[in-house]
């Protein structure tokens, strides 16, 4: 009788011995199987794309310094000596102008020549521009080296539109609605709406060099051939452009302020945008550069029978518009071009 009630108390300690042991067994196999379970665990979704494009990226960087290192370059004005660059440089430009004479310059001068008073206005209006564009160059080079540029691109960009627009319109009004014969007052308003776009222009220092260089070589090109263009072509052949122009620039203005009211999402949307400010404001321009320039003649014509004083420089403040714009859209272009690359 004792033995049977003394066996489920010994049924019940065996229990309590095995289901210790397995408990010790089971947390030494936890223990030694947790290296295992953290070696083996998976990634996430979000670790597997770093870690695959970590291993793009190194496989590219290798790949393209071994590229670089043997295979030559691809761009003609980089190979040869100065001399040859320049060949090509100029043979490039003459087709150009030449392409060009022949789409747009069918109807040439019936006189067969351009009067003095027409070439020395027109003259004196490029040798403003040229200073103009030099002005900007300099002073936008100086401003983006003492610092200007990082400045201005940390400050608010409502304020710099704001203050740029009235920098440069109050400037280019004063410098309209001063006399020729006001030198200092002229020329100080000139200089001050230079000054005012080197300023807006500054942040376009922190471009490469090359394409800085490629930008100003494309814009004289093209400006210097439709210039031409516009000098020997039929006198108020290309006037007609004002209004058709000015509707252009309508839209590409409003085109480049599309980003500030269109959401980020709708990405076909902004692309179209980015398209038509950049060749659609290159095509505005370059047709801007044709009405200027008989423009110019047009008014050289009136200033010789007294109908208006000859003013170079307001003059040239048109030309340096159209500069900077078709500069700007090159830079934009070639830059894009070389992130795509």
């Amino acid at each position: 009788m004792a033995f049977i009630l003394r066996r489920p108390f010994a049924i019940t300690n065996t229990l309590k011995q095995a289901t210790r042991a397995s408990n010790i067994t089971f947390r030494s196999f936890q223990t030694q199987s947790a290296p295992l379970k953290q070696a083996s665990r998976p990634l996430t979704p979000l670790q597997d794309f770093a870690k695959r494009q970590h291993v793009f990226l190194n496989a590219f960087r290798q790949s393209s310094k071994r590229s670089y290192q043997t295979s030559a370059p691809a761009n003609p004005l980089a190979q040869g000596n100065l001399t040859q660059r320049l060949i090509y440089g100029g043979a490039i430009f003459g087709g150009t102008l030449l392409a060009i004479n022949l789409i747009f310059n069918r109807e040439t001068r019936e006189d067969g020549g351009m009067p003095p008073h027409e070439r020395s206005y027109l003259n004196d209006t490029f040798l403003h521009t040229g200073l103009g564009v030099g002005i900007i160059g300099i002073t936008a080079r100086a401003l983006h080296m003492s610092g200007w540029s990082y400045r201005l691109m940390s400050a608010n960009p409502w304020l710099v539109l704001g203050a740029g627009l009235v920098g440069s319109i109050g400037s280019m009004m004063v410098c309209h609605a001063t006399p020729p014969e006001n030198y200092v007052v002229k020329y100080g308003a000139w200089t001050a709406f230079n000054v005012t776009q080197a300023a807006l222009l500054s942040p376009l220092m922190f471009f490469a060099p090359a394409i800085l260089a490629r930008a100003g070589l494309y814009t004289v090109g093209v400006m210097g051939s439709l210039a031409f263009v516009g000098a020997t072509a039929k006198q108020e052949k290309y006037l007609y452009l004002g209004g058709p122009l000015l509707a252009g620039v309508a839209v590409v203005a409003l085109s480049g302020l599309a980003p500030m009211v269109i959401p980020a999402t709708a990405a076909r949307t902004l692309m179209w945008t980015e398209n038509i400010w950049l060749y659609g404001g290159l095509a505005v321009f370059a047709g801007f550069t044709l009405y200027d320039v008989q423009k110019i003649l047009a008014h050289a014509r009136m200033a010789e029978r007294g109908m208006m004083k000859r003013d170079a420089v307001n003059e040239s403040i048109a030309l340096e518009l159209d500069f900077i714009n078709i500069f700007v859209r090159m830079v934009q272009i070639l830059a894009m071009q070389q992130r795509r690359r």
